[in-house]
């Protein structure tokens, strides 16, 4: 992120649930650290609106922000850290597929000026992976079905997210849009039959 003192990177802690291959945002911080970590996982395991609750195993890396005290509060909600070999980028493929999607499609195509845009583009963008993506492990089918595609016929909808960067075609059922898309206009052919 650009900002009146240069360059500053930030970190985006998220988390992969292996079975649905849907992303939640745990935290997004400029310079984390281990209380900070700690806060996070307190919050996203609250037994009211917590997405960590009921999850029995959280497989990371072996990054020094996964302190003793992190792997205590998972511990209290009734979870358990898998630590990864060192050098093993193979056994979290899942992380690593995310990672260099939302990097190559928009993180690294933009520069952010303020500390409400980067988490803006990182929702979108997780909600595009959910909502418009096929994912091949899964049979390529989407994270969240929507029950809006017509096999035959309706009008093809074209839904862009972040500045036109993330693009989703589909067919409208029965007349009826995304209620996030705006209708295309197709060229249809005049010629003579």
């Amino acid at each position: 992120m650009w900002t009146p003192f240069g360059l500053v990177r930030h970190m985006v802690f998220f988390v992969i649930e292996l079975q649905t291959r849907g992303v939640q945002i745990a935290g997004l911080a400029p310079d984390p650290n281990g209380p900070w970590m700690s806060q996070v996982t307190r919050n996203r395991t609250d037994c009211f609106d917590g997405f960590l609750v009921g999850k029995r195993y959280l497989i990371h890396d072996r990054d020094p922000l996964y302190t003793a005290q992190f792997t205590k509060t998972l511990a209290a909600a009734g979870g358990r850290c898998v630590k990864l070999p060192p050098k093993s980028p193979n056994l979290d493929a899942y992380a690593e597929r995310f990672v260099r999607s939302i990097k190559s499609e928009c993180l690294d195509r933009m520069i952010f000026f303020s500390g409400r845009h980067l988490p803006c583009v990182v929702n979108e963008h997780v909600e595009h992976d959910h909502a418009e993506r096929n994912h091949q492990g899964i049979g390529n089918h989407l994270i969240k079905t929507r029950t809006l595609a017509s096999p035959d016929g309706g009008q093809v909808v074209s839904r862009a997210r972040v500045g036109g960067m993330l693009k989703y075609d589909y067919r409208s059922a029965a007349g009826r849009d995304h209620p996030y898309c705006l209708p295309i206009a197709l060229a249809r052919s005049t010629a003579p039959s």
